[in-house]
């Protein structure tokens, strides 16, 4: 098809409101011996997005867990990473921040690893200074205790702490 021929069937889709090949977010470039259109259907909230069909699932009625929470082995998990990471590590407070978002990525996706069906994994880690000083932390949430469990390990060097938790709760 001509280009001039092209430019009148856009022309009389966009007319009629129907959807055609050249949507309202492309650009034309034109230079001296061609054309050429770039086309950006495939983003979120193009005029394409409509169409897909919608995915129904179906219940499974399972009220219970097919497998435990395996705490002995998060605990090994823990354990590793905190004396991996912070073996040798000197407390900086501008540093500590960052060093438990590192760790409780690491060990969510360690734990993850392990693939337990069905379980949300929530893991928190607190760093701190050794200074002779006692700290009490707690937790509070809504909880099964016949499928719902914690997990959590503490480590100490010279001059930090650090206490980690993996709360896995079962989700229906």
């Amino acid at each position: 098809m001509s280009d001039p021929t092209r430019d009148k069937a856009a022309r009389l889709l966009k007319k009629r409101g129907s959807v055609s090949s050249l949507s309202s977010q492309e650009f034309k470039v034109k230079s001296k011996d061609s054309m050429s259109t770039t086309s950006y259907a495939d983003e979120p909230g193009s005029a394409g997005d409509g169409s897909r069909p919608a995915v129904f699932l179906e219940n499974t009625y399972q009220l219970g867990p097919t497998r435990r929470f395996p705490v002995g082995h998060v605990n090994l998990i823990l354990k590793d990473v905190l004396t991996t990471y912070l073996q040798e590590e000197k407390y900086e407070a501008e540093l500590s921040r960052q060093m438990a978002k590192t760790l409780s990525e690491v060990v969510k996706a360690r734990v993850k690893d392990l693939l337990i069906p069905r379980y949300k994994i929530i893991v928190l880690v607190h760093i701190g200074q050794v200074g002779g000083q006692s700290l009490l932390i707690g937790s509070r949430c809504l909880w099964d205790p016949t499928n719902d469990t914690v997990s959590s390990y503490a480590f100490q060097n010279s001059s930090l702490f650090a206490l980690a938790s993996v709360f896995g709760v079962y989700c229906e």
